[in-house]
């Protein structure tokens, strides 16, 4: 069956290693990366800060738009696409909507922030630069809407996260 399956949630949230875990247990599946369209732009890359201009804010659209059509790309051709980004906020209805594959569903990771803060210390990649922990946990858990499913994987292995997506995964359906 061809479907998407979305991941969000804030930096070392553990979105990689659970997006790859749940599409290594599907029969066909892809993973798709939304920051891989970030970093496609070789010059003129506009990052996203707390205080991103038009040019990052348009670019982070961008991103968006590719790696949607990408997973509906995949899913069009049999497969299951787990795509994983982060998108937060009033962002993440209009994501999922970008989304033309039915049926698609919603995953949000959602750890700690402690625990969030001591994976990012623990990781080869940076990626909190002029963001920080509390201010992306409040971006996540006061400014985003509660759709599909939330998941307090603060205490679990990776392998954990992915089973109870796929035991909850009813749960994680957006409407069509």
């Amino acid at each position: 069956m061809s479907e998407v399956i979305v991941v969000t949630g804030v930096m070392a949230a553990g979105k990689s290693t659970v997006a790859q875990g749940l599409a290594e247990r599907l029969p066909r599946a892809a993973h798709v990366r939304g920051d891989v369209f970030r970093r496609m732009i070789v010059s003129g890359r506009e990052e996203i800060s707390p205080d991103s201009g038009a040019r990052a804010v348009a670019q982070l659209e961008l991103r968006y738009r590719l790696a949607t059509q990408v997973a509906d790309g995949y899913a069009e051709a049999g497969f299951t696409a787990v795509l994983q980004d982060i998108v937060l906020g009033p962002e993440l209805p209009r994501y999922v909507d970008m989304i033309s594959t039915r049926p698609r569903y919603l995953v949000v990771l959602a750890p700690r922030p402690d625990v969030v803060a001591e994976r990012e210390a623990g990781r080869g990649k940076k990626g909190y630069g002029d963001w920080t922990v509390s201010a992306l946990d409040s971006a996540l858990r006061g400014g985003t809407p509660r759709l599909g499913l939330w998941l307090d994987n603060s205490s679990q292995t990776p392998e954990q996260t992915v089973a109870e997506i796929l035991s909850r995964l009813p749960e994680a359906r957006l409407g069509d």
